[in-house]
């Protein structure tokens, strides 16, 4: 797919990552996913933040995960 929202400019919030040109940095639109789970308030909130936009950070910010094993602690009351 092609990532043609995603942009990068040094010139702007440090050269960051962000959604076409916009001073929304692809790192604040996973953290604002997490904290609008609704999509319908996110947009409410975010107006100019579009499907398409969420959809290339999502795919970008994923292209930066390994496929590695991390040791997470057991909850024994959770363990059927």
């Amino acid at each position: 797919m092609k990532l043609d929202r995603i942009t990068s400019n040094p010139n702007r919030m440090n050269g960051q990552p962000c959604i076409r040109n916009l001073r929304l940095t692809v790192r604040r639109v996973i953290e604002l996913l997490a904290i609008y789970p609704d999509r319908q308030e996110l947009r409410q909130e975010f107006p100019e933040l579009e499907d398409e936009d969420i959809q290339q950070a999502l795919i970008f910010t994923s292209s930066y995960l390994d496929d590695r094993i991390i040791d997470l602690p057991i909850n024994y009351e959770t363990v059927a």
